[in-house]
C-alpha cells in the first residue's frame, strides 16, 4: 500500500514540474529582423519591452541568451533588456541558399524558471553579383542552322536570394542572335539563346557576344562572359573555275609532258569542304590519249605530240570536285599553232612530147600549166597552183625545160 502510494507521488510531482515547465513557456516566439552584414554591437531588440517585464528585472532573474546552435551571435544587456549583435552576420554563410534564413535562439529567466523562445531573421542584401563558372563559353553553331533554334547556356551563380538573386539574362546587340530567361527545375534562371537570322559562315565565320546576369537589387549588380559562336561550315558551295571558258595556243611541235594550262577553282567553303580536285568531264578516248590533268594541281600536260595537219583545235570539259562531292563545270579551248614542219612537193604531168620545131611555143605553155607545187602548212604556199617558173631554151634537137 504504502508503495502504491509513493508511485502515485512520484508521478504527481512529475506531472507538476511539467505543467509548471510548460506554463513558464511562452507558446509563440518572438521574431525580430536584421539585415545580413550589420555591425557587431547594433540594436536588435528591446527584450524588457517585448517580454512586459520592469526595467532591471532581467538582471535580478540572471536573463541569457542561448541560439540554439549553441553559438553566441547575441548578447543581452541585462541593465536596459537591450539584445545586441554579438558579431557580424552573413546570411549566406549562415544559411547558404536556404529561405527565409533565421536564426533561432531562447531567453531563460530565474525566480521564477521562465523560457522565452525568439526568431531572428537575416535579412538578405545585394552584396554579391551574379558570376558564371567560365571566363569564355564556347558554342559551336551548323551555319545552316534555321532561325529559332535555341540554345541553352550555363547559368550564372549569385549567392544573394529573392529579389537580389538573379532576374534576368541579356546580351550585347547583334544582328544574329538574343537571349530569352529561363527556370530550370530547381527555380533557377538560365539563359537561353535564340538565333533570329540565317548564318552564313563565308559572310562571318565567328561572332563574340557579351552575356551579362542581372539582379534585382537597387542598383543592381551585373555579371558577364565571353559567348564565342564557332558558325561551323556546311558544304553549301560548289566549286568555281576562276576562268570559263579557258582559250590557250599551243605549238604542234610541242614535245609530249610539255605543261599547257593551270586551270584553278576555288570553293568557298572551309576544310574538307573546300578542298577542290580536277579532272575531266565526259572526254573522249582522244582527248584522254592526247591531254592529261592533275587531280590535284590542275596543271594539263601533253601525253603526246600534236599534228596540226590532223585536228587543228580541241575542245575539253573539265571538273572541279570539293571535299563533300559538289562540283563544278569549265572548259578549256586548246588551239593548235600550225609550224613549218612540212616542204611543199612538186607534181608534173608530163615532161617529155614530140613537136614540130614552128609548135613549140604553143606547147610549151601547155606543159608549164600543168606544173602545181602544193604545201601541207598553214603558210602562203600551202594553196595548190600552178605557175610558169621555168625558163624555156630551143635547141636543134628541140625544147629544154
Amino acid at each position: 500500500m504504502e508503495k502504491v502510494e509513493m508511485i502515485l507521488s512520484n508521478r504527481q510531482v512529475r506531472l507538476f514540474v511539467v505543467m509548471l515547465f510548460v506554463s513558464f513557456v511562452r507558446p509563440e516566439p518572438m521574431r525580430f529582423s536584421v539585415p545580413e552584414e550589420t555591425e557587431s554591437g547594433s540594436f536588435v531588440a528591446s527584450l524588457t519591452k517585448d517580454l512586459g517585464m520592469a526595467l532591471g528585472e532581467l538582471a535580478s532573474r540572471s536573463a541569457r541568451v542561448v541560439s540554439d546552435d549553441y553559438k553566441q551571435h547575441l548578447l543581452l544587456d541585462p541593465q536596459n533588456g537591450d539584445l545586441l549583435l554579438r558579431e557580424k552576420l552573413d546570411r549566406e554563410e549562415f544559411c547558404g541558399p536556404k529561405e527565409p534564413c533565421v536564426l533561432r535562439f531562447q531567453v531563460s529567466l530565474e525566480m521564477p524558471v521562465q523560457f522565452f523562445q525568439g526568431e531572428l531573421l537575416i535579412e538578405d542584401i545585394n552584396d554579391h553579383a551574379p558570376v558564371f563558372p567560365d571566363r569564355e563559353v564556347l558554342l559551336k553553331i551548323p551555319e545552316n542552322s534555321h532561325p529559332g533554334t535555341l540554345f541553352p547556356l550555363t547559368l550564372a551563380e549569385d549567392l544573394d536570394v529573392g529579389i537580389n538573386g538573379i532576374q534576368t539574362y541579356t546580351v550585347s546587340p547583334n544582328a544574329h542572335f538574343y537571349v530569352l530567361t529561363r527556370n530550370n527545375s530547381e527555380g533557377k534562371k538560365y539563359p537561353e539563346l535564340v538565333q533570329d537570322k540565317a548564318l552564313d559562315r563565308e559572310e562571318q565565320a565567328e561572332l563574340s557576344l557579351t552575356l551579362v546576369a542581372l539582379d534585382g537589387g537597387t542598383p543592381p549588380r551585373s555579371g558577364t562572359v565571353l559567348v564565342r559562336v564557332l558558325i561551323m561550315d556546311v558544304n553549301d558551295n560548289a566549286p568555281e573555275f576562276v576562268h570559263s571558258p579557258y582559250e590557250v595556243r599551243v605549238l604542234e611541235n610541242s614535245p609530249p609532258d610539255s605543261v599547257i594550262l593551270n586551270v584553278l577553282a576555288k570553293d568557298a567553303d572551309d576544310g574538307n569542304f573546300g578542298s577542290v580536285s580536277y579532272g575531266f568531264f565526259q572526254a573522249s578516248d582522244d582527248i584522254k590519249q592526247t591531254f592529261s590533268i592533275n587531280e590535284i594541281t590542275g596543271e594539263i600536260r601533253l601525253k603526246k605530240a600534236l599534228d596540226f595537219e590532223k585536228v587543228t583545235s580541241y575542245r575539253v570539259e573539265m571538273e572541279a570536285t570539293d571535299g563533300g562531292g559538289l562540283t563544278g563545270k569549265g572548259t578549256v579551248f586548246i588551239e593548235v599553232v600550225d609550224v613549218n614542219d612540212n616542204a611543199p612537193e612538186i607534181t608534173i604531168s608530163s615532161l617529155t612530147s614530140s613537136i614540130p620545131e614552128n609548135a613549140a611555143e604553143t606547147l610549151v605553155a601547155l606543159v608549164l600549166k600543168r606544173l602545181r607545187t602544193k604545201d601541207h602548212d598553214l603558210t602562203p604556199a600551202t594553196v595548190e597552183k600552178s605557175e610558169t617558173l621555168c625558163l624555156v631554151k630551143q635547141q636543134n634537137s628541140g625544147l629544154e625545160l
